[in-house]
């Protein structure tokens, strides 16, 4: 687990920082940097200060308590002693310290992903701003509902069934399947974006001016360590090493490699070329698709997941981002939101039994598996789709009311003068490269 905690951070400073960071024009390449790992820091903080508690204590079915406020009870230095974190199986446990330090990892990395939908235009301190409110409002409630539960043990007879799964959150009572994020993560951060890069506006210039990508070479080594630093993503979500992190670490391999085979094939088709951006961006798309889906899909499920990720996505960015007509600089929502939704929504049908998935498991009194004939696809899909909508709107509504917070505050935009001369002097005074 503290091995996956480091990988985690890997795909975000550097992994997350590079790859956006090629993205972007030169101007703007340190502004990313610095957006990307102070925010990661100060998310950190936060975390080990208040969400970790609001996410992971008994509360409601929305939002934790306040039992973890500053780590409170998580270790005892005069006794030398430790609190345990439930796993997945009973009697099975990790130190409640390393489980707090690797979702944290998870914290940051989603309110980093943000700062890719309206990159190149927004204030620095807009950012921090901002990044607080919507993790403090979105981040941590929906982690809640979507991870928390009081653990199997706490099934210790038939006769407390009903009472330990009315202290879960919300989405987990209803049943939602996501390994590793799809909803809490992706759909989450996404939603976030695209409300802001609408709220923020176009970039000066958008669709007049050229404003390629200054690095693909940065962004393909981004790519690269997103994708090894995922395998800490999805298989310690499985919070033990076994089988089951086994099949979301193999689902990682596949389902990405998938998707970047189906990206170049439908660029090929589109355009007639595949492109280096191209692949790393379909990496990216099958890395969000099979996060909700790691463990809960066999392999055969996690291949087809990747392939139709590579498509969708690429639809994402090209078809649907035309229809929004935001300018989502560099395709959160594109990437993340479609990939998101349709590894969300796949889960539902792949953990079928019939389909090589594991199913779940209904019965946390016995651990049994749910018997084949007794899995509905349709079922599951409409628990999945309940899901995601919850996090689609809690997200938009939280990120719509920050945004106007920090612009009513601290203001969202830099002005056109120092949007045209680059974030990295205007807002840092340094630049990436010497001219």
């Amino acid at each position: 687990m503290m091995l996956s905690t480091l990988l985690v951070i890997m795909m975000t400073v550097p992994g997350l920082a590079l790859f956006y960071g090629g993205l972007v024009r030169s101007k703007n390449m340190l502004s990313v940097l610095m957006q990307v790992m102070v925010t990661f820091s100060m998310i950190i903080v936060l975390w080990f200060i208040y969400g970790y508690s609001l996410a992971f204590t008994e509360g409601n079915a929305y939002v934790g308590g306040f039992d973890r406020l500053f780590m409170k009870g998580i270790w005892d230095n005069a006794a030398g002693t430790f609190a345990n974190a439930a796993t997945f199986s009973k009697g099975v446990y990790i130190p409640e310290i390393v489980f707090a330090a690797f979702q944290a990892t998870f914290a940051g990395i989603t309110c980093c992903l943000i700062v890719g939908a309206f990159a190149e235009r927004i204030k620095f301190s807009a950012v921090l701003l901002f990044s607080a409110l919507w993790f403090t409002f979105s981040y941590a409630p929906i982690a809640h509902m979507v991870w928390f539960w009081m653990g199997p043990d706490a099934y210790s007879g038939k006769e407390v069934v009903d009472a330990m799964n009315a202290k879960a959150g919300l989405i987990w009572q209803w049943g939602a399947l996501d390994f590793a994020g799809g909803t809490v993560v992706h759909i989450n951060a996404a939603v976030a974006g695209l409300v802001g890069a609408f709220m923020i506006g176009k970039r000066v210039g958008y669709g007049k001016e050229a404003m390629a990508p200054h690095s693909l070479t940065l962004t393909m080594v981004g790519a690269s360590l997103l994708w090894v630093g995922w395998f800490g993503f999805n298989a310690g979500s499985a919070l033990e090493a076994n089988g089951f992190a086994a099949l979301a670490f193999i689902n990682t391999l596949g389902a990405t490699a998938a998707a970047v085979l189906a990206w170049c094939v439908g660029e090929a088709l589109m355009k007639g070329k595949a492109s280096m951006l191209g692949a790393a961006s379909g990496a990216v798309a099958g890395l969000v698709a099979i996060t909700p889906a790691a463990g809960n899909v066999g392999i055969g499920g996690g291949l087809v997941i990747g392939f139709l990720a590579g498509f969708a996505c690429l639809w994402g960015v090209h078809g649907l981002k035309k229809i929004l007509g935001a300018d989502d600089t560099l395709d959160v929502f594109g990437v993340h939101g479609v990939g998101g939704i349709l590894g969300a929504l796949l889960t539902g049908v792949f953990n079928s039994p019939s389909l090589g998935g594991p199913s779940t498991v209904a019965d946390w009194v016995s651990a049994g598996m749910t018997p084949a004939d007794a899995y509905s696809v349709g079922a599951q899909v409409w628990i999945q789709l309940k899901a995601v909508i919850l996090t689609i709107v809690w997200s938009g509504v939280v990120a719509a009311i920050s945004y106007k917070i920090v612009d009513l505050t601290v203001g969202l935009r830099v002005t056109e003068e120092e949007e045209r001369e680059g974030l990295d002097i205007s807002s840092h005074g340094e630049t990436a490269y010497n001219r």
